[in-house]
């Protein structure tokens, strides 16, 4: 029996794309075909083309960026994948639903309410289907804490208090690049917690119907740096300012990244910027920062419950807690996927000692030779009148907490149907972008303001 393979387009090949490519010429290959591709920087184009070339697979039809419409139709696309940025997805999910493709797109689907309407409308007229790509929904961890309150054991859910810390490395990251621009990311609250609103969305099977946020700028950008007397700053990361920090070589200063440093992020970034003038190495403490490194938000829900929900993005390690309250008793979760950051002897960041063994003493309690925190996951069941007891995690498979292998099977196998409701459709890009858009909105009017979940 032979499978017919279905045609995919990639729009956009910066960082995120490869798990996309990975899976088509990799493990999906029998029913996935890449056949066009496009970019607003070639280079980026030239460096996965090298890849390619390297494994000997054949190289997809070359497009620019306005050629949404003659790449679908020339090369008779089936499915459109979009790996841009943020602010860019409206009008590229609108107009390959419109020329005839579906679409799997990157979270968050968009980051206002213009950009939702504009997506509606396009779904509406063409008939066809988007997907957004919530791959925490996969990891087991929350998918076993989604199987605690779908088989009921906690009751009815009244309330979740979700907290997700971000460390100074991957927190960090969001203001180097186009990300600090709330009119191209949305800010944190849509772009990064679109993830974690989705979670809480599918946990209780509820939509969000109104949102109150407060935040602010409170560690990153140029006003907190001088109030901290950090002094002059470097505007970049990779290339030195003169000749003497040439001869210095590479920076000691853990805020600072140097793309020099990972030879992809210099493929892709560095080496690109001379198409588009791009930089990925901003200085984090630099101005022009216009996004929040504090919230707090509160979201009613339309069965009642309520959410609380905080996300700091200058944490000194990385994870998340999560409990969820219900009329029989409460389930929790807690993540620590980096225990900490550190800097060496030598000047550079030093991920998660805990993991290595020759990190004897760093960061360890008292007298007991273990660290304080480690990395690892914890999920805790307890029923009104019951002893709590541990829920066992099933391993994952590769990246977001062993959820990335699961995702890409869903969609390149376009299984919709599972026990757990994990494929999101549509209906779920957009409450858990809801949530961040009336949070935005909550923040400039300082009022509670209603969602546009559908």
């Amino acid at each position: 029996m032979t499978t017919t393979r279905e045609r995919y387009a990639l729009i956009g090949t910066g960082h995120r794309s490869q798990m996309y490519l990975d899976a088509i010429v990799g493990p999906h290959a029998d029913v996935a075909e890449l056949v066009a591709w496009s970019d607003s920087n070639p280079g980026r184009i030239d460096h996965y083309e090298r890849l390619l070339a390297e494994q000997g697979v054949a190289l997809p039809a070359r497009y620019g960026p306005d050629d949404v419409e003659r790449l679908i139709t020339e090369q008779r696309v089936d499915r459109v994948i979009v790996t841009t940025p943020d602010y860019t997805h409206a009008e590229i999910v609108s107009r390959a639903l419109l020329a005839g493709a579906d679409v799997i797109v990157e979270k968050p689907l968009t980051i206002d309410r213009d950009g939702v309407e504009r997506i509606a409308a396009a779904v509406a007229e063409s008939g066809r289907n988007v997907v957004t790509t919530f791959n925490y929904r996969y990891s087991p961890r929350n998918s076993e804490l989604r199987r605690i309150v779908q088989d009921g054991r906690i009751g009815r859910v009244t309330s979740v208090h979700f907290e997700w810390v971000l460390d100074t490395v991957h927190g960090a990251d969001y203001f180097r690049r186009w990300h600090r621009e709330k009119e191209h990311s949305g800010g944190l609250l849509i772009h990064k917690a679109s993830h974690h609103f989705d979670l809480v969305n599918w946990w209780i099977g509820a939509r969000p119907a109104s949102v109150y946020a407060s935040g602010g700028l409170r560690f990153y950008g140029d006003v907190n740096a001088a109030e901290r007397g950090l002094g002059q700053r470097p505007e970049r990361g990779s290339v030195p300012d003169d000749a003497e920090a040439a001869a210095r070589g590479r920076s000691s200063d853990p805020f600072v990244l140097d793309l020099r440093d990972d030879p992809r992020l210099e493929s892709l970034y560095l080496d690109a910027e001379q198409h588009d003038g791009y930089l990925r190495d901003r200085d984090v403490f630099s101005p022009g920062i216009s996004i929040e490194d504090n919230l707090s938000v509160l979201v009613d829900y339309d069965g009642g419950a309520s959410l609380s929900y905080s996300l700091n993005a200058h944490a000194p390690w990385e994870g998340y807690r999560v409990a969820i309250n219900g009329t029989e008793g409460r389930a929790e979760l807690e993540v620590v996927e980096r225990a900490a950051v550190l800097v060496g002897s030598d000047g550079r960041v030093v991920l998660d000692p805990s993991l290595h063994a020759d990190a004897a003493g760093a960061g360890t309690g008292a007298g007991t030779g273990r660290p304080v925190r480690s990395r690892g996951e914890r999920l805790v069941l307890q029923r009104h009148w019951e002893e709590a007891e541990e829920v066992a995690i099933p391993e994952g498979v590769g990246g977001h907490g062993g959820g990335d292998a699961y995702l890409l099977r869903h969609l390149f196998d376009r299984i919709t149907e599972d026990e757990l409701g994990r494929p999101a459709g549509y209906d779920d890009g957009v409450r858990a972008i809801s949530v961040g858009i009336a949070g935005n909105e909550s923040l400039l009017t300082g009022r509670p303001v209603a969602t546009i979940a559908p």
